[in-house]
């Protein structure tokens, strides 16, 4: 997939990343010996289990128990130790982001965490690194992956059923806390000076709608009839137009967690929210992370509210410009090619109702954007 990054270098910064790229198959180094043989898993994480005591055997953690937490491109395990702390083992995908970009994921989540945010922090395997590269039954030359361990985040997800049985004003309460949460993100940020080499992906023009997007070619999606191929790409053109005019400068354009959804959501038992899952994480648009966490309800009959309520909670902590209101449909237009581009990129997944929402949701808004919104 085609990618653009943006690289940080710094020669007032006391900290450097590492700077080893990847190479082929490194797994190969011996593993120090792993004793907890009764750690089990099934459906589509038991081929993974091999790699998953691999990668237990080089971290500081005696486990007790192992159960699957996700199986996407990434496939994490939750790991409970002796001691009865929790912990995520994930196993990375493959060739989706290189050695540096996931040692700078993991300094920008330290930070964030740093700042008073709640996101799951790092352990460190034994000989100090964060990633350590195992085998796993990937074909071809992905046949090995990296390994990397973070803390246990507590609380419920937002969409395991949460916000589908949550009231109007306790949506709209979740709504504004993540605003808020939002904000606080943006601020840290904009604010925060990266350590030399820090280099995350880039969701600018080029990273959203070039001719090789972040998250695959959106208007090759084969849900398309030629119709609609030939207005989404006017509307690529059109939108090309619109960012350049808005603009990236530091009160709009910084890190952003780039799939804020409410799957990576998480309130605990105080109703306090969290944030995981900053694999997608990249220097792009405040408007984005905006419209990730919007999108998926764009068909509910309370949208308005949760805008709005999502719009207020954020203002209660960073200013919102006029202007940058404003640009939200067209980021939740972007965010919804790029949602199209993501299962063209990934036919095995299929598409199912919520991807044939968003088609629908993006003709209509390609539509508005070339009448002029």
């Amino acid at each position: 997939m085609g990618r653009q990054a943006c690289t940080v270098t710094s020669l007032s910064s006391g900290r450097r990343l590492s700077s080893a790229r990847q190479t082929r198959n490194p797994s190969s180094r011996p593993a120090t010996p792993f004793s907890a043989q009764t750690l089990s898993a099934d459906g589509p994480a038991a081929p993974y289990l091999p790699a998953a005591r691999e990668a237990l055997a080089q971290f500081p953690v005696s486990p007790r128990a192992l159960a699957t937490a996700a199986v996407s491109e990434n496939v994490s395990f939750r790991v409970t130790s002796e001691a009865g702390t929790d912990y995520v083992l994930r196993l990375h995908r493959p060739g989706y982001n290189t050695l540096e970009e996931l040692e700078s994921e993991r300094h920008w989540r330290d930070a964030l965490a740093d700042s008073g945010l709640r996101v799951q922090t790092a352990l460190a395997a034994r000989d100090g690194r964060h990633f350590v590269p195992v085998s796993t039954p990937d074909s071809g030359e992905d046949s090995w992956r990296y390994a990397s361990m973070v803390s246990w985040l507590p609380g419920e997800i937002l969409d395991d059923g949460y916000l589908a049985k949550a009231d109007g004003r306790e949506r709209q309460r979740l709504f504004s806390g993540l605003g808020a949460l939002t904000a606080r993100l943006q601020n840290q940020a904009a604010g925060w000076q990266a350590p030399e080499g820090f280099t995350r992906p880039a969701l600018d023009r080029d990273g959203l709608l070039g001719d090789r997007p972040r998250w695959g070619r959106f208007w090759e999606h084969r849900g398309f009839s030629d119709g609609e191929r030939k207005l989404v790409l006017e509307a690529r053109d059109r939108l090309r137009h619109i960012l350049d005019d808005y603009g990236a400068n530091r009160d709009n354009f910084s890190l952003i967690h780039a799939d804020l959804h409410p799957g990576n959501v998480l309130v605990d038992t105080v109703g306090e929210l969290g944030l995981i899952d900053f694999d997608d994480a990249a220097f792009g648009w405040h408007g984005y992370d905006l419209a990730s966490a919007l999108i998926e309800f764009h068909e509910d009959d309370d949208f308005e509210a949760l805008r709005e309520a999502l719009l207020t909670g954020y203002r209660e902590v960073r200013p919102l410009s006029a202007r940058d209101e404003k640009m939200l449909p067209v980021f939740l237009l972007l965010r919804g090619l790029a949602l199209l581009g993501w299962v063209h990129e990934r036919p095995e997944h299929g598409e199912d109702e919520f991807f044939g929402g968003i088609r629908g949701m993006v003709v209509e808004g390609c539509e508005r954007l070339i009448s002029g919104f």
